[in-house]
């Protein structure tokens, strides 16, 4: 079966580029800037990867992205990224960044955009890999800075696909961000929002309602209620799950007790996800395998699971109908 899977055509939509930074490249890029990191070795970094919670990742996330400073470093995460996805039988990647992030540590957008999108056009070249970009807003910083950083990248959003919201969930509700996803509608970027990982099922609706939504990310608190599940179902709105990511900040202990075989029962349009391969187990394939071993999925589970990113990712119809023909061919072969 992980032969299988490995071949299987997969879509990555739930990303965040920063959290790809493998310990062995931050300790190279920290190198090349002249960067002091906090740790001796590879093995010591790893050995922080231990966490209690969201907030306990973050810290160390936005620690770790403090060696990122040119285009070049940029560049060199994503393509570091592409090149162990495709190598995974990842087609099509959709990369979250973190601007805001960068822009308060004074990295400007210039440099940000250069790096990634040189990156994804040499991914398209060297692997036949299509990607697409998605700015995320911090929720846990004020709403104006997201809309200011809107408006500072509006230069730019001929090469973004959509904004997100990402970063501390508790507290910090989609209604907090009603004008920026309004704004961002009215300048026709599609959107979405983490929701219903650690936040309540209520932040879901609220994603949906307010923020008016394309997709979920994460999503797996739908269960608490059962309206919101039927909802979810009846518009066939897609959730971004992560496996490993949910294990890992103690969303669920163990794989075994995730609510994904639920999720599915419920019949709700799910797609599986690595979220930040670097710190919770590793990639897409990853995920897959971790699925099929805790809940002995058949192959039609994962096609359905490929064949819903394929149809709702941010790409060219063109693009999207040689994929589907890529993975109905797989699927009759195998």
């Amino acid at each position: 079966m992980k032969d299988w899977l490995k071949a299987l055509p997969k879509v990555e939509l739930h990303l965040h580029i920063e959290g790809s930074l493998e310990p062995e490249l931050m300790f190279a890029l920290a190198e090349r800037n002249g960067i002091a990191l906090p740790y001796a070795s590879v093995e010591e970094v790893r050995a922080a990867y231990d966490f209690s919670d969201l907030q306990s990742f973050l810290d160390l996330y936005y620690q770790g992205m403090a060696v990122l400073r040119t285009a070049d470093d940029f560049h060199d995460l994503a393509i570091d990224y592409f090149r162990r996805a495709q190598a995974e039988g990842v087609v099509h990647v959709e990369l979250s960044f973190d601007a805001q992030a960068h822009l308060s540590r004074g990295i400007g957008f210039d440099v940000q955009i250069e790096g990634l999108t040189r990156a994804m056009r040499h991914a398209e070249r060297e692997w036949g890999l299509s990607t697409a970009l998605i700015m995320s807003f911090l929720r846990d910083k004020p709403a104006e800075d997201a809309m200011a950083v809107l408006e500072q990248a509006e230069p730019y959003l001929e090469l973004i696909d959509a904004v997100g919201l990402d970063s501390a969930e508790s507290g910090n509700p989609p209604s907090k961000f009603t004008e920026v996803f309004a704004r961002a509608k009215a300048l026709g970027l599609p959107r979405v929002a983490h929701a219903g990982e650690e936040g309540p099922a209520s932040y879901i609706s609220e994603a949906l309602d307010v923020l008016d939504v394309c997709r979920i990310d994460h999503g797996v608190r739908c269960l608490e209620d059962q309206e919101l599940v039927s909802r979810l179902r009846e518009i066939q709105m897609p959730l971004t799950v992560c496996p490993l990511s949910n294990v890992r900040l103690k969303v669920v202990e163990r794989i075994q007790d995730h609510p994904l075989p639920s999720l599915l029962d419920a019949g709700l349009k799910l797609t599986l996800n690595s979220d930040d391969p670097a710190y919770f187990g590793g990639g897409v394939l990853d995920n897959y395998l971790a699925c099929e071993q805790a809940f002995g999925w058949d192959k039609a589970t994962f096609i359905t699971m490929a064949h819903n990113a394929i149809e709702v990712a941010f790409m060219d119809e063109g693009r999207r109908q040689v994929l589907l023909a890529k993975l109905e061919d797989y699927s009759q072969a195998t």
